[in-house]
């Protein structure tokens, strides 16, 4: 069958996952850090640099938050992309631990030329204390049409000044296949026969990778470095990125505790837009 626009409700099958120190070393590799200068963000590269206790980049809890979800129709996942993400920490993720997790459909909305499918989960440790929440919004291309609301909308606007502040990292060629040791083996991001028939001439980069990478600039350049400051992260993918392509993220502050910023290629694309992010003083 199609998108089922009834699956908004639908629980899937709890995950529980351990994670360890080497887990949350390769997930930083994984989204750049420590690329061309190998000596910063040891805190997050490293688990034995003198006067360096290890710390977890937030943006990690996004993939302990992850379980199935549950069915929400059949269709070519090569026309599925990812649309959208957020987060919200609970606390700061520890290097190593155990959470329970289940994913819920909390939404399917038709976009016209494709279906919008939202899914929520929260990561619980095993104290029954809550690590995280996750939102995500994939959007599988062709299944729309099916007379279903379009979803909320977003206010959000770029202030009229020159961002606060801007800076660029840069990605590997083979940066995809170093994120995808992190769990996600989608063959788009590493089989060029699987991303012809999505439509790209290459692999892209996971999307996530690319939130990553925006993740660790908004931790430096708007939480002084401290994973306990940043809190919450959105935003709205809205173009692919090809590993190599530097990440140029632009952030306005807002003088409210939420930050806002947008990311694009070297090209000028902009590739994650709509971006707020919660920072604590």
């Amino acid at each position: 069958m199609p998108i089922d626009p009834t699956a908004a409700g639908r629980e899937g099958e709890p995950r529980t996952r351990s994670w360890t120190s080497k887990d949350a070393l390769l997930y930083a590799v994984g989204v750049g850090a420590g690329l061309g200068e190998p000596t910063q963000e040891l805190a997050f590269t490293t688990e034995n640099s003198e006067d360096l206790p290890q710390r977890v980049l937030p943006t990690f809890a996004v993939l302990l938050a992850q379980a199935p979800a549950p069915s929400f129709g059949d269709f070519d996942p090569a026309k599925l992309v990812h649309a959208e993400q957020a987060f919200t920490l609970h606390r700061p993720v520890p290097i190593e631990g155990t959470v329970t997790a289940t994913a819920r459909v909390t939404g399917v909305y038709d976009k016209g030329k494709g279906a919008l499918v939202v899914v929520e989960s929260t990561a619980v440790l095993e104290d029954g204390a809550p690590l995280a929440t996750s939102r995500s919004a994939v959007f599988i291309r062709g299944e729309g049409g099916f007379g279903g609301e379009r979803g909320p909308s977003d206010d959000w606007a770029a202030p009229e000044r020159d961002p606060d502040r801007t800076v660029t990292y840069e990605t590997r060629p083979e940066q995809a296949l170093l994120y995808r040791l992190s769990g996600d083996r989608n063959p788009l991001h590493s089989d060029p026969a699987f991303a012809a028939r999505g439509g790209f001439g290459k692999p892209i980069l996971h999307g996530l990778c690319t939130y990553g990478v925006t993740g660790r600039a908004l931790l430096h350049e708007a939480a002084g470095g401290d994973p306990a400051r940043l809190t919450g992260m959105y935003g709205r993918f809205t173009a692919t990125v090809v590993p190599g392509q530097a990440l140029t993220v632009a952030i306005w502050d807002t003088g409210t505790g939420e930050v806002l910023f947008r990311t694009r290629t070297d090209d000028g694309t902009v590739v994650i837009d709509r971006g707020r992010a919660s920072v604590t003083a």
